[in-house]
């Protein structure tokens, strides 16, 4: 699925790079670093956008994987996540855009949605 998602950006002429998040964790005084992986992170001009892609979220352990990569950022880029699912898209409390890859692939301007 990610070679799709990848694909069409492509084809959308957008710049498509991997991108890394790295958190720092202090935990019983001792400082971690831990890096997270963004599947996706896309511009085109002056506009850039983080993207996940999930075959599924439906468990709260994959959602919560798929999430924290994009919560982790602390900047007001648009993040969204790409499922093979049939849901509708829809917004969560994060402002994180959430489309399956149907809308995706036959919506050209689907990640300037929410």
């Amino acid at each position: 699925m990610e070679n799709i998602v990848y694909n069409e950006l492509i084809c959308r002429e957008y710049s498509v790079d991997v991108g890394v998040v790295e958190v720092i964790k202090s935990k019983d005084g001792k400082r971690a670093k831990k890096q997270y992986e963004i599947d996706f992170v896309v511009n085109k001009g002056a506009k850039k956008y983080y993207i996940q892609s999930a075959l599924s979220v439906s468990d709260p352990d994959k959602m919560a994987t798929e999430l924290r990569p994009l919560k982790s950022t602390n900047d007001f880029f648009k993040k969204i996540i790409i499922t093979k699912t049939g849901q509708k898209p829809w917004t969560d409390d994060d402002g994180i855009l959430h489309i399956g890859l149907i809308d995706f692939l036959l919506n050209e301007n689907a990640i300037n949605m929410g």
